[in-house]
Protein backbone atom coordinates (compact mmCIF):
# COMPACT_ATOMS: atom_id res chain seq x y z
CA UNK A 1 0.00 0.00 0.00
CA UNK A 2 1.36 3.40 -0.98
CA UNK A 3 1.29 5.90 1.88
CA UNK A 4 1.32 9.65 1.32
CA UNK A 5 2.74 11.32 4.42
CA UNK A 6 0.90 14.52 5.25
CA UNK A 7 2.23 17.43 7.27
CA UNK A 8 0.45 20.58 8.38
CA UNK A 9 1.73 24.18 8.28
CA UNK A 10 3.94 23.50 11.35
CA UNK A 11 5.37 20.24 10.02
CA UNK A 12 3.18 18.06 12.25
CA UNK A 13 2.41 14.70 10.59
CA UNK A 14 -1.01 13.07 10.47
CA UNK A 15 -0.61 9.86 12.51
CA UNK A 16 -3.66 9.39 14.74
CA UNK A 17 -7.39 9.39 14.01
CA UNK A 18 -10.06 9.52 16.70
CA UNK A 19 -13.45 8.36 15.49
CA UNK A 20 -16.59 9.15 17.45
CA UNK A 21 -19.19 6.45 16.80
CA UNK A 22 -22.05 8.02 18.80
CA UNK A 23 -22.94 11.26 20.55
CA UNK A 24 -24.92 9.38 23.22
CA UNK A 25 -23.65 8.49 26.69
CA UNK A 26 -25.05 6.70 29.74
CA UNK A 27 -23.24 9.14 32.10
CA UNK A 28 -23.91 12.83 32.61
CA UNK A 29 -20.51 13.98 33.83
CA UNK A 30 -20.52 17.57 35.01
CA UNK A 31 -17.42 18.51 32.99
CA UNK A 32 -18.65 16.94 29.76
CA UNK A 33 -22.42 16.35 29.47
CA UNK A 34 -24.09 18.11 32.42
CA UNK A 35 -27.68 16.96 32.88
CA UNK A 36 -29.05 20.50 32.96
CA UNK A 37 -28.08 20.72 29.27
CA UNK A 38 -28.11 17.07 28.18
CA UNK A 39 -31.39 16.22 29.91
CA UNK A 40 -34.32 14.00 28.95
CA UNK A 41 -35.43 16.45 26.27
CA UNK A 42 -32.02 16.73 24.61
CA UNK A 43 -32.17 15.61 20.98
CA UNK A 44 -29.34 13.28 19.96
CA UNK A 45 -28.46 12.42 16.37
CA UNK A 46 -30.92 10.13 14.58
CA UNK A 47 -29.45 6.95 13.12
CA UNK A 48 -29.46 8.19 9.53
CA UNK A 49 -27.21 11.11 10.48
CA UNK A 50 -24.52 8.81 11.82
CA UNK A 51 -21.84 7.41 9.57
CA UNK A 52 -22.52 3.73 8.95
CA UNK A 53 -19.76 1.16 9.41
CA UNK A 54 -18.96 0.95 5.70
CA UNK A 55 -18.55 4.73 5.51
CA UNK A 56 -16.33 4.77 8.60
CA UNK A 57 -14.21 1.96 7.17
CA UNK A 58 -13.83 3.76 3.83
CA UNK A 59 -12.81 7.04 5.44
CA UNK A 60 -10.46 5.29 7.84
CA UNK A 61 -8.77 3.39 5.00
CA UNK A 62 -8.04 6.67 3.22
CA UNK A 63 -6.66 8.22 6.42
CA UNK A 64 -4.34 5.21 6.82
CA UNK A 65 -3.14 5.72 3.25
CA UNK A 66 -2.37 9.32 4.29
CA UNK A 67 -0.21 8.25 7.24
CA UNK A 68 -2.54 7.36 10.12
CA UNK A 69 -1.10 4.50 12.19
CA UNK A 70 -3.51 4.45 15.13
CA UNK A 71 -7.27 4.72 15.43
CA UNK A 72 -9.14 5.33 18.68
CA UNK A 73 -12.91 4.86 18.91
CA UNK A 74 -14.68 7.39 21.11
CA UNK A 75 -18.07 8.94 21.78
CA UNK A 76 -20.19 9.77 23.68
CA UNK A 77 -19.87 6.26 25.03
CA UNK A 78 -18.75 4.10 22.09
CA UNK A 79 -19.99 0.83 23.60
CA UNK A 80 -23.54 2.15 23.16
CA UNK A 81 -23.10 1.82 19.37
CA UNK A 82 -24.80 -1.40 18.35
CA UNK A 83 -22.60 -4.15 16.86
CA UNK A 84 -19.39 -2.24 17.55
CA UNK A 85 -17.20 -5.38 17.26
CA UNK A 86 -18.30 -5.56 13.61
CA UNK A 87 -16.78 -2.12 12.98
CA UNK A 88 -13.60 -3.05 14.83
CA UNK A 89 -13.26 -6.12 12.63
CA UNK A 90 -13.56 -3.98 9.51
CA UNK A 91 -10.95 -1.52 10.78
CA UNK A 92 -8.63 -4.32 11.85
CA UNK A 93 -8.54 -5.56 8.26
CA UNK A 94 -7.17 -2.25 6.91
CA UNK A 95 -3.67 -2.77 5.54
CA UNK A 96 -1.16 -0.53 7.33
CA UNK A 97 -3.20 0.21 10.46
CA UNK A 98 -1.06 -0.65 13.47
CA UNK A 99 -3.32 -0.10 16.45
CA UNK A 100 -7.00 0.20 17.42
CA UNK A 101 -7.96 1.56 20.85
CA UNK A 102 -11.17 2.63 22.54
CA UNK A 103 -12.10 5.11 25.26
CA UNK A 104 -14.97 4.01 27.52
CA UNK A 105 -16.59 4.52 30.90
CA UNK A 106 -16.48 0.70 31.18
CA UNK A 107 -20.09 0.21 32.30
CA UNK A 108 -20.65 -2.18 29.38
CA UNK A 109 -17.04 -3.34 29.08
CA UNK A 110 -17.34 -6.42 31.28
CA UNK A 111 -19.80 -8.17 29.01
CA UNK A 112 -18.21 -6.97 25.75
CA UNK A 113 -14.47 -7.31 26.42
CA UNK A 114 -14.01 -10.77 24.87
CA UNK A 115 -15.89 -9.86 21.68
CA UNK A 116 -13.98 -6.58 21.35
CA UNK A 117 -10.64 -8.36 21.70
CA UNK A 118 -11.65 -11.09 19.25
CA UNK A 119 -12.63 -8.43 16.69
CA UNK A 120 -9.17 -6.85 16.83
CA UNK A 121 -9.29 -4.21 19.56
CA UNK A 122 -5.88 -3.80 21.17
CA UNK A 123 -6.49 -1.63 24.21
CA UNK A 124 -8.95 0.48 26.19
CA UNK A 125 -8.68 3.74 28.09
CA UNK A 126 -11.19 3.70 30.93
CA UNK A 127 -12.51 7.02 32.23
CA UNK A 128 -12.76 6.86 36.04
CA UNK A 129 -12.59 10.00 38.15
CA UNK A 130 -12.95 8.57 41.67
CA UNK A 131 -12.99 5.33 43.68
CA UNK A 132 -15.31 6.69 46.33
CA UNK A 133 -18.90 6.04 45.26
CA UNK A 134 -20.25 9.29 46.67
CA UNK A 135 -17.70 11.35 44.76
CA UNK A 136 -18.15 9.19 41.67
CA UNK A 137 -21.93 9.69 41.68
CA UNK A 138 -21.59 13.44 42.19
CA UNK A 139 -19.47 13.63 39.03
CA UNK A 140 -21.32 11.34 36.62
CA UNK A 141 -24.84 11.99 37.94
CA UNK A 142 -25.90 8.32 37.81
CA UNK A 143 -26.39 5.52 40.32
CA UNK A 144 -23.70 3.30 38.79
CA UNK A 145 -21.24 2.16 41.51
CA UNK A 146 -17.49 2.16 40.92
CA UNK A 147 -17.39 -1.62 41.31
CA UNK A 148 -19.08 -1.93 37.90
CA UNK A 149 -16.27 0.04 36.28
CA UNK A 150 -13.58 -1.86 38.20
CA UNK A 151 -15.14 -5.17 37.16
CA UNK A 152 -15.10 -3.99 33.55
CA UNK A 153 -11.39 -3.22 33.88
CA UNK A 154 -10.71 -6.68 35.30
CA UNK A 155 -12.67 -8.35 32.49
CA UNK A 156 -10.76 -6.34 29.87
CA UNK A 157 -7.45 -7.51 31.33
CA UNK A 158 -8.70 -11.12 31.43
CA UNK A 159 -9.62 -10.81 27.75
CA UNK A 160 -6.08 -9.70 26.90
CA UNK A 161 -6.75 -6.02 26.29
CA UNK A 162 -4.26 -3.38 27.35
CA UNK A 163 -5.80 -1.05 29.94
CA UNK A 164 -5.07 2.51 31.05
CA UNK A 165 -7.25 4.61 33.35
CA UNK A 166 -7.93 8.31 32.76
CA UNK A 167 -8.87 10.61 35.65
CA UNK A 168 -10.00 14.17 34.99
CA UNK A 169 -8.99 16.22 38.03
CA UNK A 170 -10.95 19.31 38.98
CA UNK A 171 -10.44 21.40 42.10
CA UNK A 172 -13.25 20.90 44.60
CA UNK A 173 -14.66 17.99 42.59
CA UNK A 174 -12.33 15.04 43.14
CA UNK A 175 -8.89 16.27 44.20
CA UNK A 176 -9.18 14.19 47.39
CA UNK A 177 -9.12 11.09 45.15
CA UNK A 178 -5.69 11.77 43.60
CA UNK A 179 -3.69 9.63 46.05
CA UNK A 180 -6.25 6.82 46.58
CA UNK A 181 -6.48 6.36 42.79
CA UNK A 182 -2.69 6.24 42.51
CA UNK A 183 -2.36 3.64 45.26
CA UNK A 184 -5.10 1.42 43.86
CA UNK A 185 -3.87 1.31 40.26
CA UNK A 186 -0.18 1.17 41.20
CA UNK A 187 -0.91 -2.02 43.14
CA UNK A 188 -2.88 -3.39 40.18
CA UNK A 189 -0.04 -2.58 37.77
CA UNK A 190 -2.36 -0.42 35.65
CA UNK A 191 -1.24 2.93 34.27
CA UNK A 192 -3.23 5.86 35.65
CA UNK A 193 -3.21 9.17 33.81
CA UNK A 194 -4.30 12.44 35.39
CA UNK A 195 -5.95 14.86 32.96
CA UNK A 196 -6.02 18.57 33.70
CA UNK A 197 -9.56 19.99 33.59
CA UNK A 198 -9.87 21.52 30.11
CA UNK A 199 -12.08 24.16 28.54
CA UNK A 200 -13.59 21.85 25.93
CA UNK A 201 -16.98 22.90 24.60
CA UNK A 202 -19.32 25.54 26.00
CA UNK A 203 -21.17 23.74 28.79
CA UNK A 204 -18.71 22.74 31.52
CA UNK A 205 -18.27 26.16 33.16
CA UNK A 206 -14.49 26.02 32.87
CA UNK A 207 -12.36 28.46 34.82
CA UNK A 208 -8.59 28.31 35.35
CA UNK A 209 -9.10 28.53 39.13
CA UNK A 210 -10.62 25.02 38.94
CA UNK A 211 -7.54 23.52 37.28
CA UNK A 212 -5.16 21.40 39.33
CA UNK A 213 -1.95 21.36 37.34
CA UNK A 214 0.43 18.51 36.66
CA UNK A 215 2.98 20.17 38.95
CA UNK A 216 0.49 20.27 41.83
CA UNK A 217 -0.56 16.65 41.34
CA UNK A 218 3.06 15.53 41.01
CA UNK A 219 3.94 17.34 44.24
CA UNK A 220 1.08 15.61 46.05
CA UNK A 221 2.05 12.18 44.74
CA UNK A 222 5.69 12.76 45.67
CA UNK A 223 4.68 12.81 49.34
CA UNK A 224 3.83 9.11 49.01
CA UNK A 225 5.79 7.75 46.05
CA UNK A 226 9.19 8.15 44.42
CA UNK A 227 8.59 9.00 40.76
CA UNK A 228 11.11 8.79 37.92
CA UNK A 229 10.45 10.35 34.48
CA UNK A 230 10.09 8.03 31.46
CA UNK A 231 11.14 9.06 27.95
CA UNK A 232 8.36 9.37 25.32
CA UNK A 233 7.80 6.31 23.14
CA UNK A 234 6.88 8.23 19.98
CA UNK A 235 6.28 11.66 18.45
CA UNK A 236 2.95 13.04 19.58
CA UNK A 237 2.68 11.09 22.83
CA UNK A 238 0.52 13.36 24.96
CA UNK A 239 1.13 11.90 28.42
CA UNK A 240 4.18 12.90 30.44
CA UNK A 241 5.06 9.56 32.01
CA UNK A 242 6.70 8.49 35.28
CA UNK A 243 7.61 5.19 36.90
CA UNK A 244 6.92 4.35 40.51
CA UNK A 245 10.37 3.47 41.91
CA UNK A 246 10.96 -0.26 42.22
CA UNK A 247 7.95 -1.23 40.09
CA UNK A 248 6.93 -1.50 36.45
CA UNK A 249 3.80 0.58 37.15
CA UNK A 250 3.49 3.98 35.51
CA UNK A 251 1.58 7.17 36.12
CA UNK A 252 1.05 9.88 33.49
CA UNK A 253 -0.12 13.46 33.18
CA UNK A 254 -2.04 15.04 30.29
CA UNK A 255 -1.23 18.72 30.55
CA UNK A 256 -3.21 20.58 27.92
CA UNK A 257 -3.58 23.61 30.21
CA UNK A 258 -0.28 24.00 32.09
CA UNK A 259 2.20 22.46 29.59
CA UNK A 260 0.76 22.58 26.10
CA UNK A 261 1.68 19.84 23.62
CA UNK A 262 0.31 21.52 20.49
CA UNK A 263 3.73 21.48 18.83
CA UNK A 264 3.69 17.68 18.55
CA UNK A 265 -0.04 17.08 18.02
CA UNK A 266 -0.60 14.48 15.29
CA UNK A 267 -4.34 13.82 15.90
CA UNK A 268 -7.33 14.28 13.62
CA UNK A 269 -10.91 13.70 14.73
CA UNK A 270 -13.99 12.37 12.96
CA UNK A 271 -17.36 13.10 14.57
CA UNK A 272 -20.18 10.56 14.60
CA UNK A 273 -21.92 12.45 11.77
CA UNK A 274 -18.81 12.57 9.64
CA UNK A 275 -17.20 15.95 10.32
CA UNK A 276 -13.39 16.02 10.06
CA UNK A 277 -11.81 18.20 12.76
CA UNK A 278 -8.13 19.08 13.08
CA UNK A 279 -8.24 20.09 16.77
CA UNK A 280 -10.11 19.16 19.96
CA UNK A 281 -10.84 22.87 20.40
CA UNK A 282 -12.11 23.31 16.84
CA UNK A 283 -14.86 25.68 15.81
CA UNK A 284 -15.90 23.87 12.62
CA UNK A 285 -15.06 20.77 10.60
CA UNK A 286 -15.13 19.46 7.03
CA UNK A 287 -18.30 17.48 6.30
CA UNK A 288 -17.01 14.18 4.93
CA UNK A 289 -20.43 12.54 5.21
CA UNK A 290 -21.88 14.98 2.70
CA UNK A 291 -18.94 14.31 0.40
CA UNK A 292 -19.00 10.52 0.72
CA UNK A 293 -22.77 10.34 0.19
CA UNK A 294 -22.50 12.27 -3.07
CA UNK A 295 -20.99 9.21 -4.77
CA UNK A 296 -17.42 10.50 -4.98
CA UNK A 297 -14.45 8.32 -5.80
CA UNK A 298 -11.74 7.57 -3.24
CA UNK A 299 -9.48 9.94 -5.14
CA UNK A 300 -12.00 12.77 -4.78
CA UNK A 301 -12.49 12.02 -1.08
CA UNK A 302 -8.73 12.03 -0.58
CA UNK A 303 -8.46 15.36 -2.39
CA UNK A 304 -10.88 16.84 0.14
CA UNK A 305 -8.98 15.52 3.17
CA UNK A 306 -5.42 16.37 2.12
CA UNK A 307 -5.63 20.19 1.93
CA UNK A 308 -7.61 20.35 5.17
CA UNK A 309 -4.66 18.85 7.06
CA UNK A 310 -2.00 20.65 5.02
CA UNK A 311 -3.61 24.03 5.87
CA UNK A 312 -3.85 23.17 9.57
CA UNK A 313 -2.47 25.81 11.94
CA UNK A 314 -4.32 24.83 15.15
CA UNK A 315 -2.49 25.52 18.41
CA UNK A 316 -5.29 26.54 20.75
CA UNK A 317 -3.63 25.46 24.00
CA UNK A 318 -0.54 27.48 23.11
CA UNK A 319 -2.69 30.53 22.48
CA UNK A 320 -5.26 30.12 25.31
CA UNK A 321 -6.17 33.44 26.94
CA UNK A 322 -9.08 34.64 29.06
CA UNK A 323 -10.50 36.21 25.91
CA UNK A 324 -10.34 33.03 23.79
CA UNK A 325 -11.81 30.96 26.61
CA UNK A 326 -14.70 33.38 26.98
CA UNK A 327 -15.42 34.29 23.36
CA UNK A 328 -14.45 31.32 21.21
CA UNK A 329 -17.35 28.97 20.45
CA UNK A 330 -16.00 25.43 20.73
CA UNK A 331 -17.47 22.04 19.89
CA UNK A 332 -18.71 19.91 22.80
CA UNK A 333 -16.43 17.01 23.76
CA UNK A 334 -19.36 14.56 23.58
CA UNK A 335 -19.72 15.49 19.91
CA UNK A 336 -16.12 15.74 18.76
CA UNK A 337 -14.98 12.63 20.60
CA UNK A 338 -12.49 13.65 23.29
Amino acid sequence: MEIKRLEDKFGRPLQDLRISVTDRCNFRCSYCMPREIFGKDYVFMPKDQLLNFEEIERIARIFVQLGVKKIRLTGGEPLLRRDLPELIGKLNAIDGLEDIGLTTNAVLLGKMAKDLKAAGLKRVNVSLDALNDEVFHSINDTAVPTKVVLKGIDKAIEAGLGVKVNMVVKKGMNDQEIVPMAKYFKDKGITLRYIEFMDVGQSNGWDFSQVITKKEIHNELSKYFELSPVDPDYLGEVAKRYNYAGTKSEVGFITSVSESFCSTCTRARLSADGKFFTCLFAVEGLDLKEIIRSSVTDKELTEAIVPTWEKRTDRYSDERTEETVKNRKKIEMSYIGG
